[in-house]
């Protein structure tokens, strides 16, 4: 995202955009990529109150908090790019308040990535997930990425606590 300080990302969260909807996809690429053809559009805040449950020393990712939104929604899928875009909002709305943060931190990009575009770029996200615990490791030589060693194991079961959410 760009002009992060510009803008009202409290505001934005508060934007349900028509959602939570559902849309049948036809393209037989698109339906064999992700396993079905019903698609799942969760609102910001939903993302937020998911991103929420992660505890202490745990962790999920974008891909995991799609799976569990499509399961507990009735879609073969949740659609990837408002993912990404809502979880950056939920971030930066965080970074925006004075209370009631999320921990945004604790939620990786796919293989346990860290993401970049989060408040503070990767050096504070690494600096905030090695205060959890988590051992930071970089791949690539020129491109460097930064991922959570063994992040599987810390992962944590979104269907814990499912009370807490709305479905």
């Amino acid at each position: 995202m760009a002009n992060e300080d510009k803008k009202d990302f409290n505001a934005m969260l508060q934007e349900d955009k028509g959602m939570p909807k559902w849309q049948t996809i036809t393209d037989e690429k698109a339906i064999a990529r992700y396993g079905g053809s019903r698609m799942y559009f969760a609102p910001p805040l939903d993302y937020d109150a998911v991103m929420k449950r992660i505890p202490a020393g745990k962790l999920t990712t974008t891909g995991e908090i799609r799976a569990y939104f499509a399961r507990h929604n009735d879609a073969d899928f949740t659609e990837p790019i408002t993912a990404g875009a809502f979880i950056s909002i939920a971030a930066w709305a965080s970074h925006q308040r004075d209370h009631d943060k999320t921990p945004y931190w604790r939620t990786l990009k796919a293989k346990g990535e860290i993401n970049p575009k989060y408040p503070g770029g990767i050096s504070a996200q690494c600096a905030l997930l090695e205060a959890e615990g988590h051992t930071i490791i970089v791949r690539g030589r020129k491109n460097l990425r930064y991922y959570v060693e063994n992040y599987e194991a810390a992962l944590y079961d979104l269907e814990e606590g499912d009370a807490s959410t709305s479905d």
